[in-house]
């Protein structure tokens, strides 16, 4: 976001209540938070814990697109879900959700929705600045992805994805001025340019650093997988691993990719995932991802560029910036 928009001047009440925040990232952050919209597509573990930590904090609006209906499954790690089947029943995640979400902050303003984010045009997301995917296919995310930056207006596009005890966050900020705070108390404006989610993703593996995470390999080879076989997001499992793992071989050989750079062991806990999700680490997730978002919107603070990974095996968060890839040479 660019670092206008702290115009309008915050209600005793609002002051009142987000007294302890303002105090942290101050009156200014608050005010822009204050009238950002924030529009959130699929309703799953990561997410809710995303959107309660920005309700909380006093965000505009928020927006919640996901029109499946509320089956057994979701009640694993969505605790916006009521346990009592005559309250969701035959109802919609983001209907559940939204009404769940504005007992957290009666002063944040939770619609729903309706539709297909597979069909979200541009001037749809106009309503928006900061736009949240997850649970979606690669095409999905990038047809979004491609339509915020077509937009004259700045909107902020993230995905989050969590596979039981792994987890991967992309942000694309466009263009991005901030204040960072340097040692002695000093602060100087920044400038970061993010690269698209196509872009990031088209990078030669063999043009990333040896160090670069395996998660980021390996979700890439599923994204890739579902994408060419047809699968919706998560219904791939252990029964895909042979041809899986054929199409791993095949691009190791081709670029004489290091056999230790996306494991086996990786691949079959991906796939073994399915749709599940691990509560403790959708609360990571969600964390990482709230605090990113808030940066975003205050312009203040050194922003994630451009993927974050977490897994609980290790229990290690990475930041790795994909670049934008070299251009063909002639």
């Amino acid at each position: 976001m660019d670092g206008g928009g702290a115009e309008r001047e915050l209600t005793a009440q609002e002051t009142a209540l987000y007294d302890r925040q303002i105090r942290v990232w101050g009156v200014d952050a608050q005010k822009r938070l204050s009238k950002a919209h924030v529009l959130v597509c699929g309703m799953n573990g990561t997410t809710i814990e995303f959107c309660k930590n920005i309700v909380l904090a006093g965000v505009g609006s928020l927006s919640l697109m996901d029109d499946q209906t509320v089956t057994e499954a979701d009640l694993n790690a969505n605790f916006l879900i009521p346990p009592d089947e005559s309250i969701y029943g035959g109802r919609s995640l983001a209907e559940v959700c939204c009404e769940s979400l504005k007992d957290f902050n009666p002063m944040v303003q939770v619609s729903v929705e309706k539709g297909d984010p597979s069909l979200i045009d541009g001037e749809f997301l106009d309503k928006f600045d900061i736009v949240v995917v997850s649970g979606a296919s690669l095409k999905t995310k990038l047809l979004v992805n491609d339509n915020c930056r077509k937009r004259s207006k700045h909107i902020a596009f993230y995905t989050v994805d969590c596979k039981d005890s792994c987890g991967e966050i992309f942000v694309d900020l466009q263009k991005h001025s901030f204040i960072q705070k340097k040692n002695g108390g000093e602060t100087e404006q920044q400038e970061l340019t993010y690269p698209s989610l196509q872009e990031a993703i088209s990078v030669p593996w063999n043009n990333l650093p040896r160090k670069t995470t395996k998660l980021y390999f390996a979700m890439r080879v599923l994204e890739n997988y579902e994408l060419s076989e047809g699968h919706s997001p998560g219904k791939t499992t252990l029964s895909d691993i042979p041809a899986v793992l054929a199409r791993v071989k095949a691009v190791r050989d081709k670029i004489s990719l290091n056999e230790s750079q996306v494991p086996t062991a990786l691949m079959e806990r991906l796939l073994a995932a399915g749709k599940k999700e691990h509560p403790p680490v959708c609360a990571i997730l969600g964390g990482i991802l709230g605090q990113e978002v808030i940066k975003s919107i205050s312009c203040k603070g050194d922003p994630i560029k451009n993927f974050f990974y977490f897994d609980a095996a290790d229990g290690k968060g990475v930041i790795e910036d994909i670049p934008t890839p070299p251009p063909c040479a002639n």
